[in-house]
């Protein structure tokens, strides 16, 4: 059963604790939605999860297994999008997808041109990212979504500079994400949309301290 679970994480910044104690248990066809005020550690736990930052104590474990001893098995399995566009703006949509693509596993032209394409970005696939606009630069970052076969993703405010109908598209995509058994960890400052499945949140107080389980 795949599964994505902590152990008594803690996390601090400078020197402010962030939070502490915290516990999470992840399986397939989970979403989790974290909440809380700017500065009390939403991205800082998300890195954390996809094994960007280290934990101050605690682990975390992928399949039962702590993920700093997996290394590359567990990036294989995870799709990690920041609040800012993962993009190279020197390059056009096409090239950073078949960029990403060499490096997960999947290239295929027709397949990245369809991509771009649902997400709005038909006509666009040539010019440079330098020169589009915020939402058409997210939803080039976003189109990995369509492409990657991980099975967990980890993403920071997709919702970001999306207009009414890419958030409906979007959301289409995390539901066939969990349906198909992937684990779908975000944060976001508006609600996620009716998206079936086991939905659940974990709200950071500022400088919470106390033991959290979900």
């Amino acid at each position: 059963m795949t599964s994505l679970t902590t152990r008594d994480i803690a996390c601090t910044r400078g020197y402010r604790d962030l939070f502490a104690g915290l516990n999470l248990s992840l399986k397939a066809g989970d979403l989790l939605r974290v909440e809380g005020p700017n500065g009390s550690g939403k991205t800082s736990l998300l890195r954390i999860l996809a094994g960007l930052a280290q934990p101050a104590e605690g682990e975390v474990l992928w399949d039962d297994l702590v993920i700093s001893s997996l290394d590359s098995d567990y990036r294989n399995q995870l799709l990690y999008l920041g609040h800012k566009p993962a993009i190279k703006y020197e390059l056009t949509p096409r090239e950073n997808l078949t960029f990403a693509g060499h490096l997960a596993d999947f290239s295929d032209r027709q397949s990245i041109d369809a991509a771009l394409e649902q997400l709005g970005l038909y006509g666009f696939e040539d010019i440079l990212c330098a020169h589009l606009s915020a939402g058409q630069k997210r939803r080039v970052a976003l189109s990995l979504l369509m492409l990657s076969q991980a099975k967990v993703w980890i993403l920071d405010e997709p919702y970001t500079s999306l207009d009414v109908a890419a958030v409906a598209f979007l959301e289409q995509q995390f539901q066939r994400h969990l349906e198909s058994g992937g684990i779908l960890l975000l944060t976001s400052h508006q609600p996620v949309g009716r998206i079936s499945g086991h939905l659940r949140s974990l709200v950071l107080p500022e400088l919470s301290l106390q033991q959290v389980d979900v």
